[in-house]
C-alpha cells in the first residue's frame, strides 16, 4: 500500500469540505493508495503535466505517484470548474 501525503493547500481544501464530502473523498484516496495501477473509472492521466485526476463526484482530486518510495503526494482538491485553472 502506498503512503499518502497531502501538501497544505490540499490538506486546508479537505478540512474545509463538509464531513460526508471529506469522508468520500478519503475513502477513494484510499482505495487507489491500495493499488495505484488497478484500472479505476474515475482516474486519469493528466496530459498537459505529470500525475493523475482522481473524480469524486463534482470534485476532483490532483496527485502524483512517486514509485521510488511509494507515496501518493496529493497535491490539489478542487470543485470541478475551478482544480484546472
Amino acid at each position: 500500500m502506498y503512503r499518502i501525503l497531502f501538501t497544505k493547500d490540499a490538506l486546508k481544501t479537505l478540512r474545509k469540505l463538509p464531513r460526508n464530502l471529506a469522508k468520500r473523498i478519503r475513502k477513494k484516496i484510499d482505495r487507489v493508495a491500495a493499488d495505484p495501477f488497478a484500472p479505476y473509472a474515475n482516474v486519469k492521466k493528466l496530459r498537459d503535466r505529470p500525475g493523475y485526476r482522481l473524480r469524486v463526484g463534482d470534485w476532483r482530486v490532483i496527485y502524483e505517484l512517486e514509485k521510488n518510495e511509494l507515496i501518493i503526494l496529493v497535491l490539489k482538491i478542487s470543485s470541478r470548474g475551478e482544480i484546472y485553472k
